[in-house]
């Protein structure tokens, strides 16, 4: 029998009217909680629960039918075999009742005994799986996590199917506990990622977790960066190939989305496409993500920089288009990108606040017509809007929004530099940047790896991907005291193909 609290703190004996005063006392600002008395041969029981938050049909049918309809004495011990509800038990503490109370719980008072049995049923309100909306996909499954955890973590055991996978059960916050699983593959998972983690989990003091994005703030290493140093994701089908791969996850109650550590800068242009498809085209369409950051990043600051400063570097017969575009626009060059950068970023969150359909037809019509309005009266040149809406389309191909994010707040103190520096200070802008990317860590792992530190062996597992036949090694640079023993897997591999 399950038992909850100890007798030192155990508040009994009441009477049901004492128990229900305080109970009202605890919940005067509430109108939710039940509390009933029912007599039963010569005992009186109290049931008292919060309403709403529990099933009543599993209440009526399989608790108050089960006790009320007993011909024997009714007793603690009676209810706890009788009662067909498998998580039932003996609660002593009154913290603990008050506690598991807003947890879907029913708790059953014996006058005559002072004791107090519970019963976990809740009334989970679970959706149906869906398709993701934040991370389209052309090949491979759809399915979508859901905000029940029962659901996700059932989801997490049919496409995995191992012996060795972990689910940690940790509860987090004070005034809303929330329950918190921490995922990872036992006999590939580098035991200092798995311990700093835990630690990190049972070390947060807060009162309240509202979704896993808001989990993963508190979790990371660095929280002043604008770069996220861990991959959150919606896709079951992701997080199972990370866990493949030696990287821990995290699901929480209530959230649809689960967090994957460590991550580096180059998991956020990683997509569960790359899988599906052939090694040379994934590869191909992965560089192709690389090249869109740098562009969007740096391809508006570029024409800012050589308009301002370095003219001689264009070509005479581009020099003679973009000097008659901007022979009637009176601003200088960092203004006019500027007022362009800020349009298209409104055009953005108009879109994706806005419903969907009218979001898209202000996202079109609002850039074609602003775009034409601001040319013909003078205000930017031709040549500018298209640059503009080229970055702004390059930062779409990221398969990470928060990254996509970055990449746009990074755009702006990019162009302020190059207006007052030129190409000194666009250099200058891109020198903090790669300082900044090789100091952060992710999990206390370099964040910026495998470029820094350099490790040739795993540049297939980021800026492009390898041959099938070249994944053997995949888990040593997570487990480096295992680099031999998975060498000698895969020559025992290839020993069998060749036999």
């Amino acid at each position: 029998m399950k038992k909850v609290g100890s007798k030192k703190n155990n508040p009994f004996p009441l009477t049901i009217e004492e128990l229900k005063k305080i109970l009202n006392k605890q919940y005067a600002y509430s109108s939710d909680l039940s509390f009933t008395v029912y007599e039963h041969e010569e005992q009186k029981i109290a049931v008292f629960y919060i309403q709403f938050s529990v099933d009543e049909m599993k209440l009526e049918n399989y608790l108050l039918e089960t006790l009320l309809n007993t011909e024997e004495q009714l007793t603690n011990q009676l209810a706890l075999k009788r009662v067909p509800l498998s998580d039932g038990g003996e609660y002593n503490n009154f913290e603990s009742i008050l506690d598991y109370l807003i947890q879907g719980h029913v708790f059953v008072y014996f006058e005559t005994e002072n004791s107090v049995l519970g019963y976990s049923i809740p009334n989970k309100i679970i959706r149906n799986l869906e398709t993701t909306e934040t991370e389209s996909l052309v090949l491979g499954p759809k399915v979508a996590f859901t905000e029940s955890l029962s659901t996700n973590i059932n989801i997490i055991r049919y496409g995995l199917k191992s012996k060795d996978l972990v689910m940690e059960k940790h509860i987090i916050g004070r005034r809303d506990p929330r329950e918190v699983r921490l995922i990872y593959i036992r006999s590939i998972a580098n035991d200092t990622d798995i311990n700093t983690f835990r630690q990190r989990i049972k070390a947060l003091e807060v009162d309240f977790i509202d979704d896993t994005s808001v989990l993963n703030q508190y979790l990371e290493d660095n929280s002043t960066t604008v770069f996220p140093q861990f991959l959150i994701t919606e896709l079951p089908d992701r997080l199972i190939y990370n866990l493949s791969r030696g990287k821990i996850g995290v699901l929480s109650e209530n959230s649809p989305n689960a967090i994957i550590a460590p991550s580096t800068f180059f998991s956020f242009f990683e997509s569960t496409e790359d899988i599906y498809m052939r090694w040379n085209s994934a590869s191909f369409i992965r560089i192709l993500r690389f090249i869109s950051f740098f562009i969007s990043t740096l391809l508006t600051p570029l024409y800012v920089a050589a308009v301002t400063f370095h003219y001689e570097i264009v070509p005479t017969p581009v020099l003679i288009t973009l000097g008659e575009s901007r022979a009637a626009v009176p601003f200088p060059p960092i203004f006019e990108a500027l007022f362009l950068e800020l349009m298209i970023e409104l055009l953005r969150e108009a879109g994706a606040r806005l419903p969907t359909k009218v979001g898209q037809t202000i996202g079109i019509v609002g850039g074609v017509v602003i775009g034409t309005a601001a040319v013909e009266a003078g205000i930017t040149s031709n040549v500018l809007v298209i640059i503009v809406a080229l970055s702004a389309l390059a930062s779409f191909t990221t398969p990470n929004y928060i990254m996509g994010t970055t990449a746009r707040i990074i755009r702006f103190p990019m162009i302020i530099f190059a207006g007052l520096l030129g190409l000194i200070g666009i250099v200058f802008c891109t020198s903090i940047l790669l300082i900044h990317l090789i100091k952060l860590t992710s999990l206390g792992r370099p964040y910026f790896s495998p470029v820094y530190p350099f490790r040739w062996k795993d540049f297939n597992k980021s800026l492009f991907r390898s041959k099938p036949d070249m994944q053997q090694e995949r888990f040593i640079s997570y487990r480096p005291k295992d680099k031999y023993r998975f060498k000698k897997i895969k020559k025992g591999l290839k020993k069998d193909i060749d036999e």
